[in-house]
């Protein structure tokens, strides 16, 4: 039973080699919509980027709040046009990174883990990064279901779902954070992305 085990594992990594290239792809094909729109919303509002940067009171309070707005809102747009060839990937995955990780800790972690409140989450009652907040949500919504039923159109505006309270947790970016550390470990991918045909072309150029 062990050598069968064995030999089936065998064949799964056989399989998972040609193939592993094109999950990769999908992991940059998640991703780079997420960072072209984020990078692309920073350089549209400039100057109010700058401003929240630097700002102590409504915004992140750093330092360089022109340098820093520049360095993340180019990592963004650029490195999430250069996810979708597979070109650089991870050179390009180490500023994307440093951007998750500033956003993690300056704009999330305050809020705990989850980003939409839900007070059901077993995630919700101090287990990790607790939000209290999070467990007000049903009395929000109740809240805001009722005016709304009162003073609004409550069937037209959740025909195509429920109303949430966003919570703006660390969830998302620990999530990207996670997927753009396997592209960093695994590169853009077999058979699916330029940086591999580039290495093997380069490899045979200086015949490694």
């Amino acid at each position: 039973m062990i050598k069968l085990c064995f030999k089936i594992q065998q064949q799964l990594q056989l399989l998972t080699r040609h193939i592993d290239g094109v999950v990769l792809l999908l992991i940059r094909l998640y991703l780079a919509p997420v960072m072209v729109q984020a990078g692309w919303q920073k350089l549209a509002n400039f100057d109010s980027t700058v401003q929240w940067f630097g700002d102590a009171e409504f915004g992140l309070g750093l330092p360089f709040p022109y340098l820093l707005a520049i360095l993340a809102s180019l990592a963004e747009f650029i490195g999430g046009l250069l996810l979708v060839p597979g070109l650089a990937v991870r050179w390009v995955s180490i500023p994307l990174l440093i951007t998750m990780i500033v956003a993690m800790v300056t704009v999330h972690a305050e809020n705990g883990w989850l980003a939409i409140a839900d007070s059901n989450s077993w995630l919700a009652d101090g287990t990790l990064l607790m939000n209290p907040s999070v467990m007000e949500a049903p009395e929000k919504l109740a809240a805001a279901k009722s005016l709304l039923e009162e003073h609004g159109y409550i069937e037209w505006l959740t025909s195509s779902g429920n109303f949430v309270i966003l919570n703006n947790g660390i969830e998302f970016a620990a999530t990207y954070f996670v997927m753009l550390l396997v592209l960093l470990c695994f590169g853009a991918g077999r058979y699916t992305s330029i940086d591999y045909y580039l290495s093997r072309y380069i490899a045979r150029r200086c015949g490694l």
